[in-house]
């Protein structure tokens, strides 16, 4: 795969359509082509908002539920990936041909790769997410097409005929679980050869046969899912040794780094409600509608007068990004600190510079992203006598247990979000904790930035700032609707954005 600045030049010739023939694979080609650094992002953005979803949704609902496989549908559909089993050349109402959709899928799988195969624990993510996935697309085609699809990939494994299946009708009631005469005959098997069914040979589950294994539709797709992984798993560690290259690619090395803690949602550097929150209603508001990070924050700086850096960059950020003036900032933070170790000068000299970087009317005079649920989970973890960092993600399991306590969330709720976080479902446990401090079922999003935690209370709370938060909500939406047809790509300045945090991050340097 080959990458240029200008528009890709498309390529359909046979090769490529023969690689497109069918609407699942197991990514055993790379991708040859040129494509556009836009068309890379892209593709790694749209498909890493799938995987996310499908995270997630992992997680809120029992796998194969009904509202579980509606669910990854509609995300499905709208990011635009090949849904149909048979290849179209037209476009569909304007949208992208289902050649266009394959092409998508296959690109951005391997893009995912290069930016996934760097850690255990990234490469462990990556391949239950696309093992889900890929059970999802494998269920929903149709017994031929599944036939069409194990030839294809060399698992030769033939459909059980219906003149079979009648002879064979008691023995595969016998030996298969949850089967009747009703329902043999409507479902498809397939004959494999048991040494690749041994899972299911060994837990009795079919019905041996001169050396196969009679496998209901339903659980083929495990004999499946096993080679899928073992492919997928042997390619991220060929990939991850290849990787130095790829690095050396000033123009990749940025966006594949920025592409495993990317967030994807609104935009909370733009201050839409800037000026609309007090002073006065910061405790507050810390209390009923601050993310449990942020909470944190706010109580060890009310106890003890002081944060150390990363502290200050992670919640002075949250804080301007929620409406904090510059000037409140300042008058914010230099009453607190003198109640403390620092008198009004030191401030002035030491930290009233970095606050009004902060806000852009210093150095590059950026404007400074809120941090995102990602960057406050996989970056700078704190150490001793540090408050920043994500609860779920770094506190001991006990300490975030009393921690909740003190909060007066329920045995049965702590114990909810204590098993989210071992199975390191961090956001997800904020997002519990949401529910649980709001009194509801389910919380109706998926959390992905502390202040969006903030809007989504307030919206909830009907506080006073919900009205000006739904304006600037709107707003976003609109333009982010309007830029949805081309894409929601990565920032292009994703290296600049990392030289930019860094930069910002020197001038929290505590003495």
């Amino acid at each position: 795969m080959q990458f240029s600045g200008n528009r890709r030049k498309k390529v359909i010739g046979s090769s490529q359509n023969d690689l497109y023939d069918h609407c699942l694979q197991f990514y055993a080609q790379p991708p040859l082509e040129n494509i556009s650094l836009t068309e890379f992002e892209t593709f790694a953005v749209e498909r890493l908002k799938l995987l996310k979803t499908v995270d997630n949704l992992g997680v809120s609902y029992l796998k194969n539920s009904e509202a579980y496989l509606k669910k990854i549908e509609k995300e499905y559909a709208y990011l635009n990936f090949p849904y149909r089993t048979e290849m179209e050349d037209r476009k569909n109402q304007g949208g992208p041909s289902e050649y266009e959709k394959r092409r998508k899928d296959h690109i951005s799988h391997f893009i995912l790769r290069l930016a996934y195969c760097q850690t255990e624990d990234l490469r462990r993510w990556f391949i239950q997410q696309e093992m889900d996935l890929f059970r999802y697309r494998f269920g929903i085609l149709s017994p031929q097409h599944k036939t069409e699809f194990l030839h294809k990939n060399n698992l030769n494994y033939d459909t059980v005929s219906a003149e079979e299946k009648t002879i064979l009708k008691d023995k595969l009631i016998t030996s298969t679980y949850g089967l009747s005469g009703i329902t043999v005959d409507a479902y498809e098997f397939y004959k494999v050869p048991f040494q690749d069914a041994l899972d299911l040979v060994r837990s009795r589950k079919v019905y041996l046969l001169a050396g196969n294994a009679y496998i209901p539709h339903q659980d083929i797709v495990t004999i499946v899912l096993n080679d899928f992984r073992t492919r997928l798993s042997k390619a991220l560690a060929m990939t991850a040794r290849s990787l130095p290259a790829v690095q050396s690619d000033e123009r990749l090395q940025p966006l594949l780094n920025h592409l495993s803690h990317a967030y994807l949602g609104q935009d909370y550097s733009i201050q839409k409600n800037i000026g609309k929150i007090s002073l006065e209603q910061i405790d507050a508001l810390a209390a009923k509608s601050f993310p449990l990070c942020k909470r944190h924050l706010h109580k060890a700086l009310r106890e003890s007068h002081h944060l150390r850096h990363g502290g200050r960059m992670q919640y002075g950020l949250f804080l301007k990004g929620i409406g904090l003036t510059l000037e409140q900032a300042l008058q914010f933070w230099r009453s607190e600190f003198i109640r403390g170790k620092v008198d009004g000068e030191k401030f002035d000299k030491a930290y009233a510079y970095s606050i009004r970087h902060m806000f852009g009317k210093e150095g590059k005079r950026t404007d400074y992203t809120p941090y995102s649920c990602m960057k406050v989970i996989l970056s700078n973890p704190p150490s001793q006598g540090d408050y920043h960092g994500c609860p779920f993600r770094h506190s001991d399991p006990e300490l975030l247990k009393q921690k909740l306590q003190s909060y007066k969330i329920s045995s049965g709720g702590i114990s909810q979000i204590l098993e989210l976080v071992k199975g390191m479902h961090y956001q997800l446990a904020c997002q519990k904790y949401f529910e649980l401090t709001h009194n509801i079922e389910d919380a109706g999003f998926s959390l992905n930035h502390p202040n969006q935690y903030f809007t989504e209370s307030q919206k909830f709370l009907g506080g006073g700032i919900k009205k000006e938060i739904e304006t600037s909500q709107r707003s976003q939406e609109s333009v982010s609707s309007n830029a949805a047809n081309v894409s929601q790509p990565l920032p292009v300045n994703s290296q600049q954005t990392h030289e930019e945090t860094g930069d910002l991050d020197s001038f929290f340097q505590d003495e």
